[in-house]
């Protein structure tokens, strides 16, 4: 548990989006998390059931 706080007090917020939900869009975000982890960014995507949502948010690490 201690590992995920300390993670998580590095990671900072840049942006967030959401989109219409699209399967793709996991490929998407693990395309970018592969090729832009050197520039010590990371990116999410999580599903906003309520608004039938996607949300993709950019972290710099």
């Amino acid at each position: 548990m201690a590992t995920e706080d300390s993670v998580k007090d590095k990671l900072e917020l840049i942006a967030m989006r959401a989109f219409q939900p699209n399967d793709e869009l996991y490929k998407v975000v693990d395309f970018l998390n592969k090729n832009l982890k050197h520039k010590r960014l990371m990116f999410g995507l999580t599903k906003d059931h309520e608004k039938n949502a996607m949300i993709i948010t950019i972290y710099e690490i």
